[in-house]
């Protein structure tokens, strides 16, 4: 069974965005405090309380989505094509 790249580095693409979302309801919602409790947590340890900005442009956040999507759909498509290359 081989995978469909495009349909596979599509969904990647998606679901990087949608992450990068969530990150910005996290923001939008929980606030700083929130926001670096949380990411400290997943960096085990790593205090991010020096380099979180909570005041990020409009332009910014755009072009952050859209670079998201490309590097997710580009993870995407490389896995896919490993997988149906090296496959067993």
């Amino acid at each position: 069974m081989k995978l469909q790249a495009n349909a596979f580095a599509l969904a990647s693409g998606l679901v990087a965005v949608l992450y990068y979302i969530l990150c910005m309801l996290l923001m939008w919602i929980g606030g700083k405090e929130v926001t670096v409790a949380f990411f400290n947590s997943l960096l085990h340890g790593l205090d991010v309380a020096s380099i979180v900005r909570m005041n990020v442009p409009a332009l910014e956040t755009l072009l952050g989505l859209v670079l998201t999507f490309v590097l997710g759909w580009l993870g995407g498509w490389l896995i896919a094509a490993c997988y149906n290359r090296f496959a067993v």
